[in-house]
């Protein structure tokens, strides 16, 4: 639907991956201006690119490949640029298992977004409301959104928990 102009698919791709590009970003230690642009640039790529992507699930590992790459080149640029000393700019990219690192758990952490969006909306507004905000919202309020007891929340936070688990190791997730 992307392909063929549908602002509203545009805009639900760019949703569903924003975090992961953001996330690899902020890794590489870019501030949020910098990683605003890395993350417009990643966009404008994707825009370009979309057409020549032949399986749409190797999105998520084709996004994490353009980011990093963004992520290594904007480095280099600043270290081009910077007025510190060498080895001091050196020590700001990330080695190459440090970048191995960094991809690999760029795809775990969108994996685990793409699996939490798979629940049913009742466990993910309970997953998100006690491990997602911050700071973590107290079992009284959290039972009073979703309109329950109190007493019940560990019982179905285990319930979402292990239902989330069940999806990961369907997935191959470790």
């Amino acid at each position: 639907e992307c392909l063929k102009g549908n602002e509203q698919a545009w805009s639900e791709l760019i949703d569903k991956y924003k975090n992961l590009i953001f996330s690899i970003s902020v890794k590489y230690g870019f501030c949020s201006e910098d990683a605003d642009e890395i993350f417009q640039e990643v966009c404008l790529a994707l825009l370009t690119e979309l057409p020549k992507l032949r399986k749409p699930q190797a999105l998520g590992a084709w996004l994490i490949q353009a980011t990093s790459h963004r992520c290594f080149h904007w480095k280099r640029k600043q270290r081009r640029n910077a007025t510190t000393e060498p080895n001091e700019a050196l020590s700001s990219v990330p080695a190459s298992d440090t970048q191995e690192a960094i991809l690999c758990e760029a795809e775990r952490e969108q994996m685990l977004r793409d699996t939490l969006s798979e629940l049913p909306p009742r466990c993910l507004e309970l997953v998100g409301m006690l491990f997602f905000q911050e700071p973590p919202i107290p079992y009284e309020e959290v039972a009073k959104n979703l309109t329950v007891a109190k007493g019940s929340i560990g019982f179905i936070r285990m319930r979402c928990l292990k239902r989330l688990r069940q999806l990961l190791v369907k997935k191959g997730f470790q």
